[in-house]
């Protein structure tokens, strides 16, 4: 790690940087918060999570010494700042909180991504993942050693769960370190615990599953730190900890199924799962994400919001004729919503890269 402040001007100058992540649709999200899965580690916490080549890009290029710029789509303005004065509680503050970690400066950041914001598809997560690998990358330009994929999702989660005053997941960043389709099982209570992956599919899996998902954008932007304290408080009290188990056992299923390329069985347990989140976690749905769930529970799949919910996109699962007739029926509901439609996307085997 660079020992003191350092321009990256003259760097990128002759080598700009790339990288870029996947992000995410999930089953099981919100036990990867460590106020959940702590205490109850002993009933093994699980998420299952699938990465999709929806990716953000980065790209890092040359600006003045002692400055960073970010521009990001989506926001009608970039910020900078002095190096000595980044703000990490603006809009870009996580990604200022990032650079500052590495103390890089002398650089403008762009970030791009191939989702919609804040489509609850873990977006400032996977930006954050991209950005540090970037970031990582140009330590190698500079001379040093890269960060590794656990050091990457390691600081990834912790500067994220720093910057947003706690209660922040790992799924989002472990999805886009990694890719792929994996199990993640969520442990904290050790000196030395890091999440425990299992990817459940190979290539011909993953090909398989591609066939049987659908996700769709509802045009209706979310926020899930809001949401997800909510859910937090009302598990911590106690009122809705049993349907959480209830979830979990039923996800642990989930992924087993999915490992077996048993895909009637999946769609069946994430139908089950969306009717215990209905009771316990019922501000997840809008009007139209839970029209788009009932439809799509009617043409035989299972469905699901993905992340926080409460608008952003959803997800389905089912045989590939029911997928191809779900398509139409969601392609026509959501046609008169502004930015809202079918997303075209697959599962992406390759994380950060």
């Amino acid at each position: 790690m660079i020992p003191i402040l350092s321009s990256a001007r003259k760097i990128l100058e002759q080598h700009p940087v790339k990288a870029s992540a996947p992000c995410r649709i999930d089953s099981g999200g919100t036990w990867d918060i460590k106020a959940m899965a702590l205490p109850l580690e002993r009933i093994e916490p699980v998420t299952v999570n699938m990465a999709l080549n929806l990716r953000t890009r980065v790209v890092l290029s040359p600006f003045k010494d002692d400055w960073v710029r970010i521009s990001s789509e989506g926001f009608p303005h970039g910020e900078e700042y002095p190096v000595e004065n980044l703000p990490f509680n603006s809009s870009f503050g996580l990604f200022f909180a990032a650079v500052s970690y590495f103390g890089f400066h002398g650089l403008e950041i762009n970030i791009r991504s191939d989702s919609p914001i804040r489509s609850a598809l873990g977006g400032s997560s996977t930006a954050l993942v991209a950005l540090i690998k970037a970031l990582s990358k140009l330590l190698v330009v500079s001379g040093q050693k890269g960060l590794s994929g656990k050091e990457i999702l390691h600081l990834g989660y912790h500067l994220e769960d720093g910057i947003s005053d706690g209660n922040c997941g790992i799924q989002d960043q472990a999805a886009a370190v990694y890719g792929g389709v994996n199990r993640w099982r969520w442990s904290y209570g050790g000196r030395h615990s890091l999440p425990k992956r299992e990817p459940l599919l190979d290539s011909k899996g993953r090909k398989e599953l591609a066939e049987r998902i659908l996700v769709a954008y509802s045009g209706k932007s979310h926020v899930s730190s809001r949401i997800n304290r909510s859910w937090i408080k009302d598990f911590l009290s106690g009122k809705t900890r049993a349907g959480w188990i209830q979830v979990n056992d039923i996800v642990t299923r989930l992924a087993q199924a999915i490992k077996e390329w048993n895909w009637i069985t999946a769609a069946a347990l994430l139908k089950d799962e969306m009717a215990v989140r209905r009771e316990i976690t019922p501000d997840a749905l809008i009007s139209i994400t839970d029209k788009l769930i009932d439809l799509a529970e009617k043409t035989g799949c299972g469905a699901r919001f993905a992340g926080a919910g409460a608008g952003g996109s959803i997800w389905a699962l089912g045989e590939p004729d029911d997928i191809i007739r779900l398509r139409e029926i969601w392609g026509k509901t959501l046609a008169p919503i502004k930015g809202a439609g079918i997303l075209d996307c697959t599962i992406d085997p390759v994380g950060a890269r």
